[in-house]
């Protein structure tokens, strides 16, 4: 067995000659493990609300998107896209058309977001478990053309779900310049009625714009032909869809992009990265501070094993040695306090998890969900035991190496 490390772990759990040593220590200790289990439960709970996000972009999203990386629309008939529609892994295939448009209800106006999408669209996404009303998810018939819109919009315009007036839709007309004489005459114009339900996605960016609809609706209102903005994509089961993205990018070129569901939301998730890394940091300088407790125990306990240092020089161990043997004492500190809190911040999360403790609104129903999140990463996990390991080793490098040269010298410091 290492020597210096049997003697720490018998300075670490044996009884000192001053019992306040013994409390500082087990303070050192507590220190650390309440700073690990503040990481643990923190990074937890930031990846319970990413999964939770993901969830209802899941929804409404499809797993691949086809755009083009300059302009807003293409033609679907390309040659290389009509290659793409030939892959075997495609299961659903859906064309697209998004645009802005004013629309209008009664003496109520607000902007919107005109998204036409064929009649795949219902196979593509789990559209049905995002309606709320009496009515089905139906785009058009014979005789008219109908319009799904978020429940936000809907109480912006105050439609209500299943609204009796047609809904007026505006767009300017491409390539006109206004009429400032009549500048009704440079807007195209058309109505939408109600299916009798709404979508709730959950998410401002879709519930407060998005008026689903009829691609040919779309294609009429913005006077396209065969454009469309977009391409979306579902894959059969069991298809690796990271292979499937790669080979779609390489037959489509540097001309367009291929996003799976992560990529099409990507400022939603940085952002929450950004947050999560933040608060990482944030706790890593409150890990820091714990640190200095391990400092002071260390200093105080080498104060109290004079005595034995000198014994152990009489026995020929030299400076060295016995630096290493205080060294190893920080450093068992810093392991007990990693392993200690991330065992309780794991126990935590679990009684989270199980029975949901800590609510967001009081059970009001305010939230999407009654109490916060959590959802646990390995990777996390192991970041946070490297993250402890390296600031409590760092920390007790320096004061060690001084301690053992000025207090057991004699020297002042």
């Amino acid at each position: 067995m290492n020597f210096p490390f049997y003697i720490a772990r018998r300075y670490l759990f044996s009884k000192k000659k001053h019992n306040a040593i013994n409390i500082i220590s087990g303070v050192s200790v507590c220190g650390v493990a309440l700073a690990t289990m503040a990481l643990v439960c923190t990074l937890s709970v930031f990846n319970g609300f990413q999964d939770m996000v993901a969830g209802f972009f899941t929804s409404f999203d499809p797993e691949l998107k086809i755009v083009i990386r300059e302009g807003k629309v293409f033609d679907p008939r390309e040659s290389r896209i009509q290659k793409v529609r030939a892959l075997s892994e495609i299961a659903v295939w859906t064309e697209t058309l998004e645009e802005n448009a004013m629309v209008q209800y009664k003496d109520r106006q607000a902007m919107a977001v005109i998204k036409g999408v064929d009649d795949s669209f219902e196979q593509l996404t789990s559209i049905d478990s995002l309606l709320y009303g009496t009515g089905k998810f139906i785009l058009h018939d014979s005789l008219v053309d109908y319009g799904v819109l978020g429940v936000e919009l809907i109480s912006e315009l105050g439609t209500g779900i299943q609204f009796v007036d047609p809904l007026l839709v505006y767009a300017p007309k491409r390539n006109v310049r206004i009429n400032m004489a009549n500048p009704s005459a440079s807007f195209n114009r058309d109505y939408l009625f109600s299916p009798g339900a709404v979508f709730v996605v959950n998410q401002q960016k879709y519930d407060a714009r998005y008026i689903l609809t009829s691609l040919s609706f779309a294609r009429r209102l913005f006077n396209y032909d065969t454009e469309v903005s977009a391409i979306e994509l579902k894959m059969k089961p069991d298809v690796n869809l990271a292979a499937v993205q790669s080979k779609i990018s390489r037959i489509l070129g540097d001309r367009f992009i291929v996003q799976n569901r992560y990529e099409q939301q990507a400022d939603v998730f940085r952002i929450m990265e950004i947050e999560k890394f933040i608060s990482y940091l944030f706790l890593t300088f409150i890990l820091a501070i714990a640190c200095f407790n391990v400092i002071g125990s260390l200093s105080m306990l080498i104060l109290d094993k004079r005595e034995d240092v000198m014994t152990l020089r009489n026995l020929g161990a030299d400076d060295r040695l016995i630096g290493r043997i205080f060294l190893f004492e920080g450093r068992l500190i810093s392991v007990f306090g990693a392993i200690g809190g991330i065992l309780l911040g794991l126990l935590l999360c679990f009684i989270q998890q199980r029975f949901g403790l800590i609510s967001l609104g009081g059970g009001n129903g305010n939230f999407v969900v009654d109490a916060y999140p959590v959802s646990v990463h390995v990777t996390d996990v192991l970041l946070v035991f490297a993250t402890v390991i390296a600031v409590g080793f760092l920390s007790v490098w320096y004061p060690v190496r001084y301690f053992t040269r000025r207090l057991l010298s004699g020297k002042k410091s």
